[in-house]
């Protein structure tokens, strides 16, 4: 996927006026780029297909969750939770433990607007008690499929929706969860990269 192909696609399925907030995002990103490691540099050139898009293809995979927050963990550079809250009109949490990356999510989110749907939880995701569960929870590049399933099961239930990016991994991860870890897994492909895998779960439960 070129940088105009993710462009387009974002425009397609979300319209005009939330392209031109994600370009917004873009900017900030960039600029917080140049002061701490937020993105590999090598990168910043495929901003959009590698990242922006990788992270919005999320979104319609969410369609059938409850009403709810969504959760994401080890948010970093708000890939994907700021991307999500900048195209879907749902509460997120962004779960992150580094303190200047806390910031730089905060001060985000305010620039964008989103301050009062966007909630930036300043620790680990074991130190995160909800009040009511997660209806959708997302990370990328965080932990191993089992371990992470473990680490965050406090804020699930068996209605929420697992979207968890996982790269050429994605399958040997679903198998080796099985073991531990029953409910609906499936991988579906990344559009932006064809050989890596999103797992998608629900009614995950310990066997």
């Amino acid at each position: 996927m070129t940088e105009g192909d993710a462009r387009e696609w974002v425009r397609t399925n979300f319209g005009v006026s939330r392209e031109t907030l994600l370009e917004r995002f873009d900017v900030i990103l960039r600029r917080e780029a140049t002061h701490q490691n937020l993105i590999a540099a090598s990168t910043l050139d495929t901003l959009w297909a590698r990242h922006l898009v990788d992270s919005a293809q999320l979104v319609p995979l969410a369609v059938g969750a409850g009403r709810g927050a969504w959760v994401d963990v080890g948010s970093g550079a708000g890939l994907p939770g700021l991307v999500v809250a900048i195209l879907l009109d749902r509460p997120l949490v962004l779960v992150e433990p580094r303190a200047r990356r806390v910031a730089f999510l905060r001060e985000a989110a305010a620039e964008l607007g989103l301050e009062k749907r966007v909630t930036v939880q300043g620790s680990k995701i074991e130190s995160y008690h909800p009040v009511n569960r997660a209806a959708v929870v997302s990370a990328r590049a965080v932990a191993e499929l089992s371990q992470l399933i473990l680490s965050t099961q406090h804020c699930t239930d068996s209605s929420t929706v697992w979207l968890l990016p996982k790269g050429r991994n994605a399958h040997s991860e679903v198998e080796a969860a099985r073991s531990n870890w029953q409910g609906s897994f499936h991988v579906e492909p990344s559009i932006t990269q064809p050989d890596s895998g999103i797992v998608i779960a629900q009614g995950v439960r310990p066997r």
